[in-house]
């Protein structure tokens, strides 16, 4: 470098060896206007021309470096390095001077690189977002864990600098603050240290609908980040939770269940006890001409009448032998209606189960998937098929279970008139 100033220094009406103030302004001066010509050339030939061709490839990778900038950052790299190498020659007699600029030069230059390198890892994550695999392992976390020990490297080196030491004298004097060091990065190790369990045993991935009722979580997750998890409710709120909550507490994911056969349809009907009864023949008549349960109907009555005449049952009381019930064949029916129903998945858990009785009446529980998974779509299927259910009822001489209202007629009658309803 000093092989190149020397011509430049011979053609200056000025002879920068002298002190004084004009001498350390012409110095300066001349430094200031090689760095600014240098730093035009670099934008002129290097930056526009590598722009250009990065523009032309259409590729994601090759857009998003000129979009962020990354190589701008480098090339204020270039007068940095200009001003770091004339510095010393430049200015010969003001010592203090010269290495004020030298030490600025060197600071600039460690905070451009870091800031270089920083918009070359978010130009990677962009990048690696755009394949299926981010989806199941988010790198961002570790990109984050990356971008904390850049900058804590580059402070090393900035204090370094300033301090005139090297940075390795810096680091090893850093061991005693170890604890201090623990207790500052807490959060950021703990979420480091969550997120290599949650990526390792495949817990959460981007896109995933979780629910924390502990947290106000039920959505669908943005973004796993280092310190948080980002989660869109189904409400369009955002909730961050700590990265480490989803190692602590439980959640449910219900990614299982979009990617299987079918979603759950779990509800049950509560049926009043008293309205509960054997059926009379009038009855068996009445339910043989249902579609879903004639043929069952027809096929009980033999199966009944072939063991209660074996068994020689007297008939004549209700309480002898075996006999069809109406919330047997509602229960029946139920199956046999969902079983031809086109949006339940038959290849599932299917079950119409009567549960214990309650304080309520006696439930009926239906435990089915449909093979529908959105959320809005699933529930107009669910509540086509308990219409059907809630209406149907009353055809097998069944009630539904319900608290009385003021509309009850045993509420709207006379006391003395209650007890004959």
């Amino acid at each position: 470098m000093e092989n190149v100033i020397q011509p430049l220094l011979a053609v200056l009406p000025y002879d920068l060896n002298e002190e004084g103030l004009l001498g350390a302004l012409v110095g300066v001066g001349i430094i200031a206007a090689i760095a600014f010509i240098a730093h035009w050339l670099a934008r002129l030939l290097i930056l526009n021309v590598l722009e250009a061709i990065l523009s032309r490839q259409h590729t994601r990778r090759d857009d998003l470096l000129v979009e962020r900038h990354v190589f701008r950052r480098l090339v204020h790299i270039i007068p940095a390095l200009v001003i770091y190498s004339l510095a010393t020659p430049l200015l010969p007699q003001y010592g203090g001077l010269a290495q004020f600029i030298v030490v600025a030069s060197q600071l600039y230059m460690i905070v451009m690189i870091a800031l270089f390198v920083d918009a070359l890892l978010n130009v990677l994550l962009e990048v690696y977002r755009g394949f299926e695999i981010s989806r199941h392992f988010p790198i961002k976390s570790f990109v984050q864990v990356f971008k904390l020990l850049l900058y804590f490297l580059a402070t090393i080196a900035l204090i370094s600098v300033v301090l005139g030491e090297s940075p390795l004298q810096l680091l090893a004097g850093l061991g005693a603050m170890t604890a201090i060091l623990m207790l500052i990065f807490k959060d950021p190790i703990l979420g480091f240290v969550a997120g290599l369990q949650l990526s390792s045993n495949r817990m959460v991935s981007i896109g995933d609908w979780i629910e924390m009722p502990q947290h106000g979580v039920d959505g669908d997750v943005l973004e796993i980040a280092l310190t948080t998890v980002k989660v869109r409710n189904f409400d369009n709120t955002i909730t961050t939770v700590p990265t480490q909550a989803l190692i602590n507490d439980a959640f449910k994911n219900w990614a299982g269940m979009q990617r299987s056969g079918g979603r759950r349809i779990k509800r049950a009907v509560s049926i009043d006890v008293s309205s509960i009864r054997f059926c009379d023949e009038e009855m068996l008549e009445r339910f043989s001409r249902i579609q879903y349960i004639s043929e069952y109907i027809q096929q009980k009555k033999q199966e009944l009448a072939r063991e209660n005449n074996a068994r020689q049952v007297d008939l004549s009381q209700l309480a002898n032998g075996r006999r069809l019930t109406n919330i047997g064949t509602f229960r029946a029916y139920v199956e046999a209606y969902l079983h031809d129903h086109p949006q339940i998945n038959q290849q599932l858990t299917f079950l119409v189960r009567q549960l214990a009785p309650t304080e309520t009446g006696v439930p009926i529980e239906v435990y089915v998937f449909s093979k529908e998974k959105r959320w809005a779509l699933y529930e107009g299927i669910q509540s086509d098929i308990f219409d059907h259910i809630l209406a149907v009822i009353p055809a097998f001489d069944l009630r539904l279970f319900q608290y009385p209202s003021n509309l009850d007629p045993r509420i709207a009658l006379p006391e003395t008139t209650k007890g004959l309803l």
